[in-house]
Order: structure tokens, then C-alpha cells, then sequence
């Protein structure tokens, strides 16, 4: 008999959710830098992309955080990370885009036969990878 839990399932990861105190450098740098496509923003709280089919939701930490607020209240201080799939071919133009706008590349690791990332950090001091999906042995379509 399967589990509850493989009962009502779940889809995918929906959303991701960063934090940063200066909305406006995390907008240049998933915006400009990273391109992904801006969908809302509301002042002072929050900024959100879409890169795919799920979000990227960056939160302003002091915003989110009151127990009377909307939603329940979240956060996090320090770093988080986020990995952004990214062909293989497509690491060398990764590499020439982040360098011409002056992002440093934190570490550019070799997971041997299993693939490849580019490690950099977000404005907020959030790690960033950009990552072959063969890193993990998943289907990427589900």
C-alpha cells in the first residue's frame, strides 16, 4: 500500500525564496546580470523573478518578519543559496558575462563525469550557482 505521503505527492519546488537588505542591487543582479524576468516588486519588501517555470522570490529580511504581517512570518540572516540550471556549452558565455560586469566567480567546480558549476555571490553575499543539470541524478523534467 503506498505511504500517505506518495498518496497526495508533490509536484516540484514551486518557488525559491533569498534574502537581501538592498532590494535594489538584488534587482540589477537577478535582473541585469543573470537575466531573469522580472515579474513584481513592492517597495522596501520584496522582488520577485521568474526563471522558467518557478519563481525566485527575494525577500528584504526586516520585512518579512512580523508575526501580525499577511503571511506567516520568515526570513534569514546570512547566506543562502540558489542553483540555476545552465547547459554545459553555455558555461564559457556564463564565465565572459559574469566577468564583464565585474561579478567574481567564486569558485568554477568539476563534479567529474557528473558535470560542472560556476559559483558567485549575489550582492547580499547569497551563494549563486550556475550548474549542468547532470550534477544530480534526477530527471529535470519532473
Amino acid at each position: 500500500m503506498p505511504s500517505e505521503a506518495a498518496q497526495t505527492g508533490l509536484s516540484g519546488v514551486l518557488e525559491t525564496c533569498l534574502y537581501a537588505h538592498d532590494l535594489d542591487a538584488a534587482a540589477t543582479f537577478y535582473g541585469d546580470v543573470l537575466g531573469l524576468e522580472f515579474v513584481s516588486r513592492s517597495e522596501g519588501r520584496h522582488v520577485f523573478f521568474r526563471c522558467g517555470s518557478q519563481m525566485v522570490l527575494i525577500f528584504n529580511p526586516d520585512a518579512t518578519n512580523d508575526p501580525e504581517g499577511t503571511l506567516p512570518p520568515h526570513g534569514a540572516e546570512g547566506a543562502g543559496h540558489v542553483a540555476f540550471g545552465v547547459t554545459e556549452a553555455e558555461l564559457d558565455g556564463w564565465r565572459s558575462r559574469l566577468r564583464s560586469r565585474n561579478v567574481e566567480i567564486e569558485k568554477d567546480m568539476e563534479w567529474g563525469e557528473a558535470g560542472q558549476s560556476i559559483y558567485v555571490r549575489d550582492p547580499a553575499g547569497n551563494s549563486v550557482e550556475l550548474a549542468t543539470p547532470s550534477i544530480w541524478p534526477v530527471d529535470a523534467g519532473t
